[in-house]
């Protein structure tokens, strides 16, 4: 039985995927001028080898999901007319020298080559539990024709699975497919292969493309709702932004670092999923992708997830709201910052620029266990933080910055939950579906972390908003100073004189010390104002 490869879009299984990955990645790095377009819903094949598969060659061509036609009007004008199907647009077949002795009979099955068209429920009808081939004992038993991979036909559609056969001459070394149109008229998840069982044709390569259209357009049908799930982001965004901005205005006054960074993350935002939706609307209008468009959505997109993290590493180290800076923690954060930012990058402009294949298991395992170590440490580095910071500022009384650093706790412990629940379906997604007929639904994945990450963000913008109220953000320097003291003691590991210890409490003690005669806390006019 012919497997069919479990992804979403289909698996490159280019063994020099990788060596591909670097040169676009330098390419794009040396190259910031305008980008042309990558195809896009269209399948390359570059002089790509045949492999061996238990009796016979086969050459995966893609998989994606396509939905029925809606109209057979092979006339009817514009992208979105309702038609769907693949095609096969020039693709050239080309074989080694033949030897002396080697002959291909004509009107037989050597120097066959078949293409093959099917849906993933109808894999069972493609080939055999050990056997691509026909052999003859197969036939006997299968009724298949001897020298041809085995297909038996659908009961419910008796020319499914669809096959285009092409045949090599006598000592003819190349064949070309002529170009055709295979009509989708029922909603599945569609594998193209490529299969020969004649050995002597062992090192035949193919060279050409296969053009996937769904009824509104080029865009896979795994990521058409993506379409309008970014335009609907993109007006999210800007509604934010919009309520922010007016905030901000009426309290322009108040404004601090932490704010401005947060309108920084809003505002790139906007420019993420606007470049993504315009990404995928070139995509769906044309059959290509805009590198140019898809590497800025990308870079964007990272650059906002590492000033957001570093965002929540800031304010859980008291950075804005105790402290005016971060103090010994500047450098630590800054470089577990650009780590984050570049891992992040790489995984995505890897899977997104010019691309419509899923990236092999291994390639991708390599990109995303960088991303997801670092994202553990943000994690526990900032809910390290917050806890020494709440014992800092409940120590001191401070009521105001007590209430905003709990509300920040519990809010990023139920987002935290929330992350770890999803991942967990996730595995149970893909675990579950290893053959892509649950396609229709895989756009939820990728989408489900934006719409988290924007719900965070609404948090965080209500949570840290400019506020009338000077206690929520106010600090002095000498509190700052404390702050830093404290944390440069364990990590430094400074040793401290006790005489220096004596005569810090005492210039403490002094300064509490008030013209009436009694003491107050440090914090006290604070409290005050709260």
């Amino acid at each position: 039985m012919l497997v069919v490869p479990s992804c979403k879009r289909g698996i490159n299984s280019d063994p020099m995927e990788s060596l591909h990955i670097i040169c676009v990645l330098l390419w794009l790095t040396l190259s910031i001028a305008p980008f042309d377009g990558a195809q896009g819903s269209v399948h390359q094949y570059s002089v790509e080898e045949f492999k061996a598969s238990q009796n016979g060659f086969l050459f995966y061509g893609g998989s994606e999901g396509m939905h029925a036609s809606t109209s057979t009007d092979v006339n009817a004008g514009g992208i979105a007319n309702g038609r769907s199907y693949i095609r096969f647009d020039t693709i050239k077949f080309r074989r080694p020298a033949l030897s002396a002795h080697e002959h291909v009979d004509d009107g037989s099955s050597r120097g066959l080559i078949q293409a093959i068209v099917f849906d993933a429920s109808d894999r069972d009808k493609v080939g055999h539990s050990d056997a691509i081939c026909c052999t003859s004992d197969l036939a006997k038993s299968e009724g298949c024709k001897e020298g041809e991979v085995i297909i038996r036909s659908s009961s419910i559609e008796p020319n499914w699975p669809f096959t285009i056969s092409v045949n090599f001459d006598t000592e003819m070394r190349e064949a070309v497919m002529p170009t055709e149109n295979v009509n989708i008229s029922k909603t599945g998840f569609y594998s193209v292969f490529f299969a020969f069982c004649d050995p002597q044709l062992k090192g035949l390569t193919i060279e050409g493309a296969t053009i996937w259209k769904n009824p509104t357009g080029y865009l896979p049908g795994s990521m058409a709702p993506l379409l309008g799930f970014f335009g609907i982001m993109s007006l999210a965004y800007i509604l934010l932004g919009f309520v922010w901005f007016l905030h901000a205005l009426w309290l322009w006054k108040n404004m601090s670092k932490l704010q401005n960074q947060i309108t920084v993350i809003i505002a790139l935002g906007m420019l993420e999923m606007t470049l993504w939706y315009f990404d995928y609307a070139n995509f769906n209008t044309t059959g290509q992708r805009p590198v140019g468009i898809t590497f800025w959505a990308v870079t964007f997109g990272a650059l906002k997830k590492t000033l957001s993290r570093l965002l929540l590493l800031g304010v859980s180290l008291g950075y804005g709201i105790v402290r005016p800076t971060l103090g010994a923690q500047t450098t630590k954060a800054g470089s577990l910052a650009v780590t984050y930012f570049v891992a992040a990058e790489v995984l995505d402009m890897c899977e997104n620029v010019g691309a419509i294949n899923d990236l092999s298991g291994k390639t991708k395992l390599l990109l995303v266990l960088p991303v997801a170590v670092l994202d553990a440490f943000f994690i526990l580095w900032i809910f390290v933080s917050l806890s020494r910071t709440l014992e800092k500022v409940e120590a001191q009384k401070w009521l105001v910055k007590l209430e905003l650093f709990r509300k920040l706790t519990n809010t990023l412990a139920v987002f935290v939950m929330i992350a770890v629940a999803w991942i967990g379906y996730e595995f149970y997604f893909k675990s579950s579906d290893p053959f892509g007929e649950e396609w229709q639904k895989a756009w939820i994945i990728s989408a489900f972390w934006s719409v988290l990450t924007f719900g965070l963000l609404c948090v965080l913008c209500i949570l840290l908003a400019p506020s009338s109220n000077l206690a929520k953000f106010d600090y002095t320097d000498e509190t700052a100073k404390d702050f830093d003291e404290e944390e440069a003691l364990p990590l430094n590991l400074v040793v401290v004189e006790p005489e220096k210890i004596a005569s810090k409490i005492e210039r403490k003690e002094r300064k509490a010390l008030t013209s009436s005669g009694f003491i107050l806390d440090d914090n006290s006019e604070e409290d005050k104002r709260e």
